[in-house]
């Protein structure tokens, strides 16, 4: 079955929905950088940021096959789900990993919108995507972890009322591997900003509500520990897994907003006395941008349904991302060269669509990362590094 067939309802539903927000919203947003905070409260008032938490604590219980439907249909509509994807993925570590107590005092609320979930606090300046050696330091005093450290490119931190947050309880120079001894906490943030946690927007190429996280003494209720102690770096594993496959369905939307807008532009535009779309020269790139997001669609297809059935997916999320990210990235430089000059003033929202999906290159995790985790895991060459 084809992807874009997937949940059809659901997309139809999200569909309608984005119509209230037109380019011009979204064009006013990025002008502004400022947070699409009205777009996000009508996808919480109609369900979709709750679709994987289950039934019994608020939400729809969904698969993740649905959350991908609701942010590719976001992303082809020329929205930004960047505002909102997070609580989606960061969800599977809490769903996963957490407690029936933190279950039944967060979800509910996350569910009905009271509380928002959005922050994943992982990456730090000086380790980037060496996870393993982050400096965040929490140790136990009585009931309460004490954490120091720094955080960066965390996005949504100054609108979200959770953090979920990657720290080493243990010294990496104390453990037999380098990726034990790291822990994830639940941070209240409503009552961490200024007791502890210190915020500092970004300034970025694209409308991301990006920040640093300055750490200091910031006391966390031991409750609020997610699984067990040292024990984090496997349940973020979750998380990430998670956050590949959605994020290559965005990038799905993104490709299909540039073939749409190509395509009809390519149609309706003429230039000596006949439409460009005429043009093999300008047929072409659109038909092979087309086949492109085909061929990773149906790899997103795979990586969600092994995420579904329960099933290891860490290499396809990862094929999944590349493929998708690259296919999205190809249709934007197709879509602003079949447009011209006019691709690069705002009005026609393809600049902004085009700073993006640019984003996807590197992030969440670069490509090159990807290709050397399929070279030495899957194709079981040497390590270089």
């Amino acid at each position: 079955m084809p992807e874009e067939r997937l949940h059809p309802e659901v997309r139809d539903a999200v569909a309608r929905l984005c119509k209230d927000f037109p380019d011009e919203y979204w064009r006013a947003k990025d002008r502004a950088r400022a947070y699409a905070g009205e777009f996000v409260q009508a996808l919480t008032e109609g369900g979709y940021l709750s679709v994987l938490i289950p039934e019994e604590y608020g939400g729809a219980g969904m698969d993740l096959a649905a959350a991908c439907a609701v942010l590719e249909e976001i992303q082809r509509s020329g929205a930004n789900g960047a505002a909102c994807h997070a609580q989606m993925y960061i969800m599977g570590s809490l769903l996963r990993h957490g407690n029936e107590a933190q279950k039944q005092k967060y979800l509910p609320e996350i569910a009905s919108g009271a509380l928002r979930l959005q922050a994943f606090g992982v990456t730090e300046p000086s380790s980037g995507t060496d996870t393993t050696r982050i400096k965040t330091r929490a140790r136990r005093d009585g009931d309460h972890y004490v954490v120091s450290g720094q955080k960066v490119f965390i996005s949504r931190a100054e609108h979200s009322d959770l953090l979920l947050l990657l720290v080493r309880t243990t010294p990496r120079e104390e453990v037999a591997k380098p990726t034990q001894g790291m822990s994830v906490l639940l941070v209240d943030l409503r009552e961490a900003v200024g007791n502890g946690i210190t915020v500092r927007p970004l300034e970025t190429m694209l409308n991301h509500a990006t920040t640093e996280l300055f750490i200091d003494q910031l006391r966390v209720p031991v409750e609020n520990l997610i699984g067990e102690e040292d024990k984090g770096f496997s349940y973020i594993l979750d998380g990430m897994n998670a956050e590949r496959i959605l994020i290559a369905s965005e990038c799905i939307g993104d490709a299909r907003w540039f073939i749409d807008r190509a395509s009809n532009y390519a149609r309706d535009r003429e230039v000596f006395g006949s439409p460009i779309g005429k043009n093999q020269g300008i047929q072409f790139p659109i038909a092979r941008a087309h086949v492109q997001t085909e061929a990773a669609a149906l790899m997103v297809e795979k990586a969600c349904r092994l995420f579904d059935a329960g099933e290891p997916c860490g290499s396809e999320a990862n094929m999944a991302k590349l493929l998708a990210a690259d296919a999205s990235w190809a249709a934007a430089d197709m879509c602003l060269q079949t447009h011209g000059g006019y691709g690069f003033t705002v009005e026609y929202d393809i600049e902004r669509k085009f700073r993006e999906t640019r984003l996807y290159q590197v992030a969440p995790i670069s490509t090159n990362l990807i290709l050397s985790n399929i070279a030495t895991h899957v194709l079981g060459l040497p390590k270089s590094f």
